[in-house]
């Protein structure tokens, strides 16, 4: 095993880590440490790193809330294992995956299917148990009905789309640019968050899957029918929504959070059978790949909306 290796150590919340050489960790009892192939770099990430997040590292600190990797050493799990690593503080109260190697406590090291892609591994989980809450557990979408998905070129957004179709929904995808209306998954119908009107989806909605917030919702609630339901999956588009509460009321829709920090033990085995679909190529999870060396650039598109799904960082 080497003696130092590469990581990504934030110095200043604000700024983007600064790559570094630093010694390989040493092992305490109850912890394994993984040879990371690869780590994802989320909106939580970018939050935790601009110090926007109501849990912070102690600094300096080596971002990263989801990886995936190989076991290098471990008391628990066997050596060579592939496997991915989430939660217990991993990234906001302990160091993170934007590292070749990760000291983790044991039991946030989760196997997967041997061969898994690793940039997959590392970043399937939030979208995926995202999607099947939003589409089963929280709006409960049903066969025939009308359903948009907002931000649908993005990562939760395209895997709701094709949850919600193989639900027997009518699905309108719903984007911000252009230059993403092609990567919104068939069956779904793209439109334009311009286009989101009541003439061009038809007829009121059941339901919409909102991903982005803001503004966007506001438009979105406004074409749902009585009795309907729209699930919050996210804000990127903006925290804030204004409701005039006596229109609200007259509307009678229901608005209902998807929490996946609540949900994830409940979505866990869902989402490792969506996990075997896409190593299948059954589902489609889009993708945006980077090297260490270029977390300037993944950083700058994940922020202004250009990229296209998961953004992960690469380390082989």
């Amino acid at each position: 095993m080497p003696r130092s290796s590469r990581a990504l150590v934030l110095e200043r919340f604000g700024e983007l880590p600064r790559l570094v050489s630093r010694p390989v960790p040493d092992r305490p009892p109850g912890h394994t440490l993984v040879r990371v192939r690869a780590a994802q770099i989320s909106h939580l990430d970018l939050n935790i790193v601009d110090g926007q997040f109501g849990i912070l590292p102690e600094l300096p600190a080596v971002p990263g809330t989801e990886a995936a990797g190989v076991v290098v050493a471990s008391d628990v799990h066997p050596e060579g294992m592939e496997v991915r690593i989430r939660g217990g503080g991993v990234g906001l109260k302990r160091d993170g995956g934007w590292a070749e190697h990760a000291l983790v406590r044991d039991e946030v090291v989760v196997p997967v299917p041997p061969g898994t892609d690793p940039a997959l591994a590392c970043c399937f989980f939030s979208p995926a148990g995202t999607a099947q809450a939003a589409v089963h557990r929280v709006a409960a979408i049903q066969p025939g009905e009308r359903v948009a998905v907002t931000g649908a070129a993005g990562a939760v957004g395209a895997l709701t789309v094709q949850l919600a179709a193989r639900a027997g929904a009518k699905v309108f995808g719903v984007v911000g640019r252009r230059a993403k209306l092609g990567s919104v998954p068939p069956p779904a119908k793209p439109l334009l968050v311009s286009e989101l009107t009541a003439d061009a989806v038809g007829a009121p909605l059941d339901a919409v899957i909102d991903t982005v917030g803001g503004p966007v919702l506001a438009t979105a609630l406004g074409l749902v029918r009585g009795r309907g339901r729209v699930a919050l999956v996210g804000y990127t588009a903006g925290r804030e929504l204004r409701l005039d509460l006596a229109d609200f009321l007259l509307a009678d829709v229901s608005l209902l959070p998807v929490n996946l920090m609540t949900r994830g033990e409940e979505v866990m085995a869902d989402a490792d059978r969506l996990l075997t679909e896409l190593n299948a190529g059954e589902l489609t999870l889009p993708i945006e790949r980077y090297p260490l060396d270029r977390l300037d650039e993944a950083a700058g598109r994940l922020r202004s909306g250009e990229a296209v799904g998961k953004v992960v960082l690469e380390f082989d």
